[in-house]
C-alpha cells in the first residue's frame, strides 16, 4: 500500500488530490453509532476491492482506530507529509489518535484548533489514490462540522441515527445544515432499531417513540440500511472484517450498495463542478 512520491506531484500537493469521492458519515448527536456506520461501510467498500480510506474527523471523541483494531499504532511522517496507517483490510487512516500519547488521553482544544486539525487530515496526509474517502464527521451543528463540510469536497453524505423522536429532531438539524453548505445527503441508516436476542436469534423492536412515523417519513430521507443491535458485535473490542457474523456482512455489503446508488445518482448533475 505504499504510494510513489512521484505520484501526485503533478496534481499539487493537496493530501487528498487523488480521491475520487468523499463520503461524509454525520449525525446530529453522539450515541447513535456514527462511528460503527463509518467503519463498516469503508469495510464493506474495501471488501469489493476498492481503494477505501478512513479519516476521523471526530477530533474529541475519536474511535475509529480501535474498532479497526490500529489503536496501538502510532502516526508517521514521511519528512514533509503525515502517511495513514493501513489496516489489515487494507484501508487507509487517519485518526488524531494516532498523534497522541495513548487513546485516553482528552483532546482539550478549542474550535479553531479543532477544524485546522480536520483541514490538514485533507491537505497534509498523502492519500494516494483512492476509490473513497469515508469521513466520520463529529456530531452535532457547531464550527467545527462547518469547518468540516467547507474545507473537504463532500461528495454525500450518510446520516445515522437510532429511531427515536427526540435523536431525529436533532439528527435533522445536521441535515438541514448539509444542506446549507450544499452537501448532498444521500441517505439515513436505522441504527439499533431492534435487537436480536443472544439466544434465541429472535428480533425485538427496542423503541416505539416515533408516534407512529418512521425514520424515513421523519427525516424525509431514504432509509439506506437498518442495523439491528447484536450483542456479539456491540460488544466487540474491533470490528474487523473477517471477525462479522455474516447477516451482519451481508447487511454493510447493503449499506454500501445503496449509498453508491444514491452517490451516482447525486453525481450527475455536478459532473462539471471540476471535482
Amino acid at each position: 500500500m505504499q504510494d510513489s512520491s512521484s505520484q501526485g506531484q503533478a496534481v499539487g500537493n493537496d493530501g487528498g488530490a487523488k480521491v475520487k469521492q468523499v463520503i461524509g458519515v454525520s449525525s446530529g448527536k453522539g450515541g447513535v453509532g456514527k462511528s460503527t456506520v463509518a467503519v463498516l461501510l469503508a469495510e464493506a467498500l474495501a471488501a469489493r476491492g476498492a481503494k477505501v480510506g478512513l479519516l476521523d474527523a471526530d477530533i474529541t471523541g475519536p474511535s475509529v482506530p480501535r474498532l479497526l483494531g490500529l489503536s496501538s499504532f502510532r502516526g508517521e511522517s514521511d519528512g514533509s507529509m503525515l502517511v495513514p496507517i493501513t489496516s489489515e483490510d487494507g484501508i487507509k487512516v487517519v485518526s488524531i489518535n494516532f498523534y497522541v500519547g495513548d487513546e485516553n488521553t482528552p483532546v482539550v482544544w478549542r474550535g479553531p484548533l479543532l477544524s485546522k486539525a480536520i483541514e490538514q487530515f485533507w491537505t497534509d496526509v498523502r492519500w494516494g489514490e483512492l476509490d473513497y474517502l469515508i469521513v466520520d464527521f463529529p456530531p452535532g451543528t457547531g464550527d467545527v462540522q462547518i469547518t468540516a463540510f467547507n474545507k473537504l469536497p463532500i461528495d454525500g453524505v450518510v446520516v445515522a441515527t437510532t429511531p427515536q423522536s427526540l435523536v431525529s429532531m436533532i439528527v435533522a438539524k445536521s441535515v438541514k445544515m448539509a444542506g446549507m453548505v450544499d452537501a448532498p445527503v444521500l441517505g439515513v441508516v436505522e441504527n439499533m432499531g431492534t435487537m436480536v436476542c443472544p439466544s434465541c436469534g429472535a428480533e425485538h423492536k427496542l423503541f416505539d417513540s416515533l408516534e407512529g412515523s418512521t425514520i424515513e417519513k421523519a427525516l424525509g430521507l431514504p432509509v439506506l440500511a437498518s442495523l439491528p443491535w447484536r450483542e456479539e458485535v456491540a460488544q466487540a473490542r474491533e470490528l474487523r472484517w473477517a471477525g462479522l457474523p455474516d447477516d451482519f456482512k451481508k447487511l454493510a455489503e447493503g449499506l454500501a450498495s445503496e449509498t453508491l446508488m444514491a452517490l451516482s445518482a447525486v453525481k450527475k448533475p455536478s459532473a462539471g463542478s471540476g471535482k
